[in-house]
């Protein structure tokens, strides 16, 4: 599965993954050894190579679709550098494991045959600057699906689009990215739908071998509003035409929300959120990375068991499947890019802008339409307390802004009091372990973090923790209740949580974490079984005594700061019709 709905009606697709690849490994004591193996996988799964650090490659045959000879192949996941071979042949390259890439090739054969290899790499050097030792695995392999598709010589790189709400009621801005491989200017017009109503730019031109952004803005559609309580998915469909011919199309779907922040509040359609949240990695005892849809499916329908209207997507971007979902559920999500806790000294290595920037790109394209992310973060517990470090923040938000000026931004830090960013983004958010590494009473820790945010800032602003929690070895019970014992994590657990709650000032938080999670062998120290057992389930999803505790106190806080906790929105909502006004546009 690609995704949890159709995305086109006009291209031949066929998704590579989901069958057999002949896998071989290229480096250590296994150099040479060869097996099939079923994909998305991880390595780290295949007995014996539970430990594998190093390349390997993995290889299938497809035959080309459609009859222009065109193909797409999207690559959703690769763990964490892959060279890619098309029949022996460099095609294309891609750092990076949690975004997606995808590489166009012209003039083959309708109905041929051509084998694909794809080398993947995950160990460390000065050449990886995101994925390092770290406090989560970098595992190795085709993690996330692989879509084959063919396409005209003129075709959408993606569609967004953005929700927008005025008195008179709701508009959509939509933009397309026409990509044109063909030796001669494209012309012709696009066709867009959704809501019942039909809108149209035409007299298109896209110059040979070039990308050209067009736009238009609607005046207002009938829509009923997206969020937690109605997850109310639109279907969006964009139709490029040459010559009256329809040559292409792309299916999208969006949720009409709003996601403002006033003063102390984070607003979605017009009311102050409360978020109750989880940090989650995508990991997992049975595959690591190379989560399932039904496994994901699984977490999400804990995650709801437990009260929590939200996940952050700790600490890279996720699999479209599970944002899929996520809008399909009503889950906000709390998406960043890829970094966890790198010093100045990590952060000046010479390919960490380049790749922080490739993240925060991919992510953003890829991600932009889904409703449920409603605040992008950056850099988790990095160096925002040195002038060089706070340098590469403002660098990440301000390409943010420009990428999506609809969603507020944020980052989870740990430097209390030593910030140097803390006025530019507009949710502010702090990792807190009261209870755990110290023994400071949570409201009083938070209280007088707030104290100093809002002294920085001049005012009141949102303020989330994004991170607190306590560690657990599953199944250990210790009427001491010491530390890593399921008694001691229960009791801890439910003491942070009241704490925040009790906080006027504060927005929510994100409890760390919702599941054991692996993590790299050079981090075996402070990390019983090397593993972050901080989870209320343990890596196969079994409960601790804490997921009962959450549970209760989650379910007794609701999802809002106002009182009308069961209401929809009363000012985002539905309209009938439109006024048949648009307008739009041609970009470079």
């Amino acid at each position: 599965m690609i995704r949890t709905f159709q995305t086109t009606t006009i291209r031949r697709q066929q998704e590579l993954t989901e069958h057999l690849w002949e896998f071989e490994a290229l480096e250590g004591d296994k150099a040479g050894e060869k097996r099939k193996v079923a994909l998305p996988s991880c390595v780290e799964c295949l007995p014996g190579y539970e430990n594998y650090r190093g390349k390997a490659a993995f290889r299938t045959d497809f035959t080309v679709p459609g009859e222009s000879g065109n193909i797409r192949l999207c690559f959703k996941g690769i763990s964490h550098t892959a060279e890619i071979y098309l029949d022996g042949t460099p095609a294309g390259s891609h750092y990076n494991a949690y975004t997606p890439f995808e590489l166009v090739i012209n003039g083959l054969a309708p109905g041929s045959i051509h084998r694909l290899e794809v080398t993947a790499d995950n160990s460390y050097s000065e050449k990886s600057a995101l994925h390092i030792p770290n406090d989560y695995e970098s595992y190795l392999g085709i993690t996330r699906p692989v879509l084959l598709e063919s396409v005209s010589d003129c075709f959408m790189e993606w569609v967004h689009i953005t929700p927008i709400w005025e008195a008179e009621g709701w508009k959509a801005r939509i933009e397309a990215s026409l990509r044109n491989t063909a030796a001669s200017p494209f012309c012709g017009k696009l066709e867009v739908s959704l809501c019942d109503a039909c809108f149209s730019i035409p007299d298109l031109t896209v110059p040979s071998g070039e990308c050209r952004v067009v736009g238009l803005q609607t005046d207002f559609l009938r829509a009923e509003a997206w969020s937690p309580e109605n997850p109310c998915l639109t279907t969006v469909r964009t139709v490029l035409y040459r010559d009256g011919k329809a040559v292409d199309d792309c299916m999208e779907r969006t949720g009409f929300r709003t996601v403002e922040v006033k003063e102390n509040q984070i607003l979605l359609n017009g009311r102050p959120l409360y978020i109750k949240g989880f940090c989650r990695h995508e990991d997992h005892g049975l595959f690591g990375c190379a989560i399932p849809y039904t496994a994901m499916d699984y977490d999400l329908n804990l995650l709801s068991d437990l009260g929590a209207n939200s996940v952050r997507t700790s600490h890279y971007p996720n699999d479209e499947r599970f944002l899929d979902l996520c809008d399909e559920k009503g889950i906000l999500v709390w998406e960043e890019n890829h970094a966890r806790g790198l010093s100045e000294e990590q952060m000046r290595n010479p390919f960490f802008e380049r790749q922080c920037e490739d993240c925060i790109r991919e992510m953003i394209t890829a991600h932009y339409n889904h409703p449920s992310i409603y605040i992008w973060g950056i850099l988790n517990e990095c160096a925002n307390h040195t002038p060089y470090g706070a340098s590469c923040y403002e660098k990440q938000f301000a390409l943010i802004r420009k990428l999506d000026a609809s969603r507020p931004r944020t980052t989870a830090s740990c430097r209390f009091k030593l910030d140097l960013t803390i006025q530019t983004p507009e949710v502010k958010a702090y990792n807190i372990y009261p209870e755990w590494y110290h023994d400071r009473r949570t409201e009083e820790f938070a209280a007088d973090l707030y104290d100093w945010i809002r002294e920085q800032c001049g005012g009141e602003v949102p303020f989330l923790i994004s991170e607190i929690g306590a560690g657990a070895i599953y199944g250990w019970r210790d009427n001491r209740r010491t530390k890593w014992s399921e008694d001691y994590q229960a009791e801890a657990l439910e003491k942070q949580i009241r704490g925040v709650f009790g906080l006027e000032s504060c927005n929510g938080l994100y409890l760390w974490q919702f599941c054991d999670t692996r993590v790299s062998e050079e981090w075996f120290g402070p990390r019983p079984r090397t593993m972050n057992n901080k989870g209320v389930v343990d890596e196969l999803r079994r409960k601790k005594l804490s997921y009962d505790v959450v549970k209760r106190l989650f379910k007794e806080k609701g999802n809002y700061r106002d009182a009308r906790q069961e209401k929809t929105a009363e000012v985002p909502g539905s309209t009938e019709g439109r006024n048949g006004n648009e307008n739009y546009w041609n970009a470079d």
